[in-house]
C-alpha cells in the first residue's frame, strides 16, 4: 500500500517516517501547526466552559474558598500529569494516544496487548462522556438564558432536544468542515483567550461592589443537602468532592496526542500544545474564577438564582437582561466551539482504537472527499446522546457525567504514565525529555489520579436516593467490568494491541482486504507485536 502524501516539506517526510516507525501509514491530513495543535486542547479545556457550567455546584459544595484555592492546588497537580502525558507523547505521536502508549511503555507483547485494550476502553469512555458534559451543559445554558425577558419555561426533555440538536450540528461540522475546523480552531483561541478576559474584565470592572479577599478565598459554604455532608461527614469531605469544577475543567488535553496525526513535527508540537494548553488555561481560569467571585452582589440570592444560574444570576446583578444576554451569549458561543473539538478529538481516538480493533474495524475509515473519519464523528454523537438520557429523570445526571469524564480520562492517562514509572526501561524517549525528573514526576501524577478517581465516586447529595445518587461508579464500573471481563473471555485471544498496520503488511497481509486481519490475528501472524516493533526501533 502506498503511503499518501499531504505535503512535500521535509517536515512532512518526518512526520510521516515516524509514523511509519510507530507502525501506521499516513491517513490523515498532516496540516495542523503547533498553534492549531495548542488550539485544539486549550477550546477543550475550555476555562469558560468548565467553570459557567459547573459554578452552581462550586458554590454549594464548598462555596467561594474551596473553588478559589481548590483550583489552585488542582492546576498544581495537574502540571505533573501533564509532564508525564507530554514526554510519553513525545516518543509516540500517534492518534491513539494514550492506549498506544500504554502498549509501547509494556514490559513484554501480552502485557502490551492487555494495557492498550484496559486504557483505550477507559479513554473511550472518558471521551464520550467529556463530549457530554460540554455539550449538555452547553444545551441547559441555552435553556437557562431563553428565560431571561421570555416566557420559556425549561424542562428536562425540552434541554435534551436542544442537546441532540447541537451533536447534529457538531457533527455535521466536523463531518463536512475539516479544512474549516482550523479556521474555526483560530477563532476559539482568541474567544477564549481575548474574548474571555474582556469579559472577565468587564465583570469585574461593571461590578457596583466587590467581595473582600476573606470572602473569595476563605469563604466555606455547604449546601449539600439538609444535613449537608460537613455535617453528616466532614468539611474535609466537601472540599474534595468541591473540587470537581476545576478538576473537570481541567480536561481533554489528551487532545494534542490524539491529534498528531495531522500535525506537523509532532514530536515537538503535541507535547507542547499538552503543557501550554494546561498552563494556559490554568491561568485564564483562575483569573476568571476571581473576577465572577469578587463581583457577586449577594451571595445568598445567586445561590437561590430564580433563573438557575448563577453566572447568568452575577450578569443580570451587573449588566442588566440586555448586558447579561450579550455577555451570556459570548459564554455559550465558547461552550459550542469547546464541544465541536471535542468532538474532533473524540473522533479521532475513536478511529485510531478502529484501527487496531479495539472496535469493529467499521469504524477505521477515512472519508475520500472529506478526510474526515465519519463513521467515528457519528458514532461519538450518538453515544454521547444516549449517556445525557438519565438526565430525564435525574438531578445530579450532568455533574455525574462530568466525573464520568474526568474519572475516564484521567484513569486512561495514568495508566502509561504509571507503566512508564515501574518499567523505565522500555521507555524510549522522545525529544521532550524529562530525564532526572521523569519518575518523581510520574510519582506525583499517579498518586493525584488515584486520589480524584475514588473522590468522585463518592455521593454528592443528602441524603442518597434515586434522585441523588452519584452513578458515576456504576457507569466507570459497568466500563471496568466490560474491559477486563472481555480480555478474559475473548479479546485476549485476538487482540494485539496497536502497532499492527504496517507491520502486518511486512507479514504478508493485504490490509484492504475485507476479514485479511481477523484471519491473520486467527493464524497468529500479527503476534509477537512487540519483538518485532523494538527491532524496528521503536
Amino acid at each position: 500500500m502506498k503511503l499518501p502524501r499531504f505535503g512535500n516539506t521535509d517536515s512532512s517526510d518526518q512526520d510521516e517516517g515516524i509514523l511509519a516507525e510507530q507502525g501506521y501509514a499516513q491517513e490523515l491530513q498532516r496540516d495542523w501547526s503547533v498553534l492549531h495543535n495548542f488550539g485544539v486542547s486549550f477550546s477543550i479545556i475550555s476555562v469558560i466552559t468548565g467553570i459557567t457550567t459547573l459554578f452552581s455546584y462550586g458554590l454549594t459544595t464548598g462555596g467561594p474558598g474551596v473553588m478559589s484555592v481548590g483550583w489552585i492546588v488542582v492546576s498544581f497537580f495537574t502540571l505533573f500529569v501533564g509532564l508525564g502525558m507530554a514526554e510519553i507523547t513525545s516518543a509516540h505521536p500517534t492518534s491513539g494516544g494514550p492506549y498506544f502508549w500504554a502498549a509501547m511503555l509494556a514490559p513484554n507483547d501480552r502485557y502490551a496487548a492487555f494495557f492498550s485494550w484496559i486504557t483505550g476502553w477507559f479513554n473511550f469512555l472518558g471521551q464520550v462522556a467529556v463530549t457530554t458534559g460540554i455539550t449538555f451543559g452547553c444545551a441547559g445554558l441555552i435553556s437557562t438564558l431563553a428565560t431571561v425577558k421570555s416566557g420559556y419555561e425549561p424542562s428536562a426533555a425540552k434541554t435534551i432536544g436542544i442537546y441532540a440538536a447541537l451533536l447534529i450540528s457538531h457533527g455535521l461540522v466536523n463531518t463536512f468542515g475539516v479544512h474549516i475546523l482550523r479556521y474555526l480552531n483560530n477563532s476559539s483561541i482568541i474567544l477564549h483567550s481575548i474574548g474571555v478576559s474582556c469579559f472577565a474584565i468587564a465583570v469585574v470592572a461593571k461590578a457596583p461592589t466587590h467581595q473582600s479577599a476573606k470572602f473569595v478565598f476563605s469563604t466555606f459554604y455547604d449546601g449539600t443537602g439538609d444535613p449537608g455532608w460537613s455535617q453528616r461527614a466532614s468539611q474535609p469531605y466537601v472540599a474534595c468532592i468541591g473540587i470537581l469544577m476545576s478538576q473537570y475543567t481541567i480536561t481533554g488535553f489528551d487532545a494534542s496526542a490524539h491529534l498528531s496525526e495531522e500535525t506537523r513535527r509532532a514530536s515537538w508540537s503535541a507535547p507542547i500544545g499538552v503543557l501550554t494548553s494546561i498552563i494556559c488555561s490554568a491561568l485564564f481560569g483562575f483569573f476568571l474564577i476571581l473576577c465572577l467571585l469578587f463581583s457577586i452582589q449577594d451571595f445568598d440570592t445567586t445561590v437561590a438564582s430564580e433563573v438557575g444560574q448563577p453566572v447568568l444570576q452575577i450578569l443580570l446583578d451587573i449588566f442588566g437582561d440586555d448586558g447579561a444576554i450579550a455577555l451570556f451569549t459570548l459564554v455559550i458561543i465558547c461552550v459550542w466551539h469547546c464541544g465541536l473539538f471535542s468532538m474532533t478529538s473524540n473522533s479521532r481516538m475513536m478511529f485510531a482504537f478502529s484501527r487496531d480493533r479495539g472496535i469493529p474495524s467499521f469504524f477505521h475509515s477515512v472519508d475520500a472527499r472529506f478526510k474526515s473519519p465519519v463513521r467515528t464523528i457519528w458514532l461519538a454523537a450518538t453515544l454521547s446522546f444516549c449517556l445525557a438520557l438519565p438526565s430525564l429523570g435525574s438531578s445530579v445526571a450532568f455533574s455525574a457525567a462530568t466525573s464520568i469524564a474526568t474519572i475516564g480520562l484521567y484513569l486512561s492517562y495514568g495508566i502509561p504514565i504509571l507503566i512508564g514509572l515501574l518499567w523505565p526501561q522500555h521507555f524510549h524517549k522522545g525529544p521532550f525529555n524529562l530525564r532526572g525528573a521523569s519518575r518523581p514526576v510520574a510519582a506525583v501524577a499517579c498518586a493525584w489520579i488515584a486520589f480524584i478517581t475514588i473522590i468522585f465516586c463518592l455521593p454528592e447529595l443528602n441524603p442518597v436516593d434515586s434522585q441523588t445518587l452519584n452513578y458515576t461508579p456504576v457507569a466507570v464500573g459497568i466500563i471496568a467490568v466490560f474491559a477486563f471481563g472481555s480480555w478474559v473471555l475473548w479479546a485476549r485471544k485476538w487482540f494485539t494491541g496497536p502497532i499492527r498496520q504496517i507491520l502486518a503488511e511486512e507479514a504478508g497481509v493485504n490490509v484492504e482486504e475485507p476479514g485479511a486481519l481477523e484471519r491473520a490475528e486467527e493464524e497468529g501472524k500479527l503476534g509477537g507485536v512487540r519483538e518485532r516493533a523494538e527491532a524496528k526501533g521503536v
